[in-house]
Order: structure tokens, then sequence, then C-alpha cells
């Protein structure tokens, strides 16, 4: 592989210096570095972070690939700036078996636009009766660490008891869709004013923080390890604040558009905005950052949840719950956290690449921009603003909350193991 230079990036938007990738490695970072025929990029005024890591996306493949596929998620992924993406389970056959996660771990090789972890489902078809075929998923080539049956709740309190069990052997996690089914019969959107006026069935916060009371007390009784999905109220962050000071093994996420969208959003009656969880209030949302910030919430994640424009474009009650987001988060984190002054880009490395990495136990991904480390890399330009443009999307989907909005920030170039797979915006 040829060399490329990365000439005057800021390095995690702190000390300017040129970084020089030889093969699939950092081979050097300082100032002034020269490299004979090497390509060169000018980075002057951008941001140099280790490439995005998200521990939630919806690649649809197999079985839904009219809203999504492996490769169109993993161009979308790579123009968001990720350079690994993990894959949930809730596929046509359900991720449940160690060949159909082994076909997505293959299907992600060859796209070669970024690394693709699958994720187990925890029970036989998402039913929630029995366990799934945990330790053949992870001794699999997939060698899946991270198990969810993320659409859907693990409700039953033995069943996740036995999940919890079993992955500690392995030191992998369950990822827990916190979503008490009884509380949420024939929901809409999130329970309070704004649905008591539309008269649209509420999704109380206790649905979430109730789930997510029980879980943490069950990881600690277990010992083993659970990540909260998708993390959306006020509550939820003072429960996983409280199981954290315990020192117990809980980690949570939340999504970019839980950072900045409320249910204001759905007097529009707009399909876009319907969500599970849904979208909450501002007190919600500033709850949300504000425990981004002080890192109770571990990171962010983006669940990308592409459907096609026949399961949006119809009437509130009939669309289908969920909103691409690979190609925005990134830029909807500089807005609510950066430009807001609750994190630096230092923060944004270890939120989006650093600790998604370690929680799903990925190797070569989430490592310092430093000499000798894998070259899985990630150019952003601060400056830049534009109206987000769904038709220029790479997602096979277009159901995003932001069309025509006004977002910061543009990765300019992606590099997977050295090789660029975003070149000045475009896919390589």
């Amino acid at each position: 592989m040829s060399k490329t230079l990365v000439r005057g990036a800021r390095i995690l938007g702190g000390e300017v210096r040129d970084v020089l990738i030889d093969g699939e490695t950092i081979e050097a970072v300082g100032s002034g570095l020269d490299a004979a025929g090497a390509t060169v990029v000018e980075a002057v005024g951008q941001i140099l972070l280790p490439g995005l890591v998200d521990l939630h996306t919806h690649l649809r493949e197999p079985g839904r690939e009219d809203s999504e596929t492996v490769l169109t998620g993993t161009k979308a992924a790579a123009v968001g700036g990720f350079t690994a993406v993990h894959a949930m389970a809730n596929t046509f056959p359900v991720a449940d078996t160690a060949g159909v996660v082994e076909q997505v771990w293959r299907l992600g090789r060859e796209s070669g636009y970024c690394d693709v972890q699958p994720v187990g489902a925890v029970t036989v078809g998402l039913e929630g009766k029995h366990l799934a075929e945990l330790g053949a998923m992870h001794d699999s080539a997939a060698g899946v660490r991270v198990f969810s049956d993320d659409g859907k709740c693990v409700d039953d309190a033995v069943i996740m008891r036995r999940a919890l069990e079993y992955v500690k052997a392995f030191d992998g996690v369950i990822a827990q869709h916190a979503q008490e089914p009884r509380l949420t019969e024939g929901a809409q959107m999130n329970e309070g004013v704004v649905s008591a006026e539309l008269g649209l069935g509420g999704w109380p916060a206790v649905a979430e923080e109730s789930i997510i009371a029980r879980d943490v007390l069950l990881a600690a009784h277990v010992g083993s390890r659970v990540h909260i999905c998708h993390l959306s109220t006020a509550g939820s962050v003072e429960l996983v604040r409280w199981a954290k000071s315990k020192g117990w093994n809980v980690t949570a996420e939340v999504t970019p558009h839980h950072l900045l969208l409320t249910d204001e959003l759905v007097r529009s009656y707009n399909p876009v905005y319907k969500v599970n969880p849904p979208l909450r209030t501002e007190a919600d949302v500033l709850a949300l950052r504000a425990a981004l910030a002080d890192g109770t919430i571990d990171c962010v994640a983006t669940d990308h949840a592409p459907h096609p424009h026949e399961d949006k474009d119809c009437e509130w009650a009939a669309a289908a719950m969920g909103m691409v987001g690979l190609e925005t988060a990134l830029s909807v984190v500089q807005e609510t956290m950066v430009e807001t002054g609750l994190l630096d880009w230092a923060g944004v490395a270890d939120r989006m690449s650093l600790r998604p990495a370690r929680i799903g136990r990925l190797e070569g991904h989430g490592r310092p921009v430093s000499a000798g480390e894998p070259a899985n890399l990630t150019l952003v330009d601060p400056a830049y603003r534009g109206a987000v443009d769904p038709a220029g999307f790479a997602s096979r989907s277009r159901n995003t909350p932001y069309e025509g909005r006004e977002l910061p920030g543009r990765v300019t170039h992606t590099f997977l193991r050295g090789r660029a797979t975003v070149v000045d915006g475009n896919l390589a």
C-alpha cells in the first residue's frame, strides 16, 4: 500500500501535527514530516479523530435489503466517519445462530467500507422465551461479544439473568432495549403534555426506567456486564449514575436524535419523528447532554434504522419507528455537545470511538492517534455548515429527521487501516 501524509491537522482538536500513514499503520506523528511519493492530504483547520465506532446499527441484511444492505450501510458509515459498526440482530432470519452472524460478518468483510461486528440475538427469534446459541455465536468466525434483542425488550427477568450468567464466561455483554411491554401497548410517542393534547398513546418514562432498574440489579447480582441501549430519559440517567456509583459493570448509550430533538416535533404528525424510544422532553434532552458530558452515559450510538419510503410516507399510526443516523451523527454531536461547550474534540473521540470500542471489545479500533497504531482515522472540517440533503445519502433509505436542517461539520476523509474509504467528502 502507498503512503499517505495528513498535513497540518489538529489531533483530537489540540496540537497541529502531520500524520504519516504507511500501509495499515500510523508510521509517525510530528511536525514537518515528509514522505517521498506519499499522497498528501492538506488538513489545515481540520480535526483528526480515531475512526468512529457505532455500537448500534441496523444494516437490515439479510431479509430487508429494500431498506438497507451491508454494502450500502457501510458506505453510509464511512461517509459519517465510522470505521466499525455493530450490526443488530433483528434481521430476517434473526441473527440467533452462528451461521447468520457469520454471514453478516463475511458480507462486512466483502464490503470493505468499514468493519462490521455482528450483534447476536439474546433469545431465539427475538421471542424472549429461550436463549439463543450465545456460545456458538461467540465461538464462530464472527467472534460475537455483544448480544441484544434490540427492537424488543428481554422482559422476562429469569431469561435476562440466564443470559447475563452465560455471557460472563467469555466477557460478553447483554445490550438491553429497555421497554416494559405492558406499559407501552399501543404507544405512539412520549407520554406527557404533548401526547395528551394530540390524543396519541403515550410511552411513559417509567417503562424504560423500570427495566433499567431491574437489569442493573441483575447485573450486579450475577457479576456480569449489561449495556443500556438508546437511553432516553432523565430518570434513566439517575439510575445508571446510581449503578455506576456502586461499582457495577453498567454502561449506556445515547442517540444523536435524543440529544437534539424533542416530542414537540410530533405536533407536525410527520412520521419521520416516530422512533423507539420516542423523542422525549426538553428537560430529558438537557439531562442526556449533561450525562454524556460527565461520563454517566458512556457513548453515542446512532441506532441507524433505515426504512423504505412506503413505511414512513403514511399516516402516523401506521408508520414504522426509526431514523437513519450514520451520516449525520457527528454533526449532531458537534452541535449539541461541542458548540455548547459540554465536550471538546478529545471528549468526542472518547465517546464516539474509544468507549464504544471498549464496550464491544473491538480490537484495533478506538485507539490513540499515535505511531504504531492502526490507521483507522477520521478527518473532520468543523467550520463547514450545510443543509442536510437525504438525496445525497449513501444509505439506501432517506428517513432522516434533519432534512433541510443546517448542521455543522463535515467528514472529509475516512481511513480504514490506512486505505481511504472517503476522500473530500465522497466515497473513494
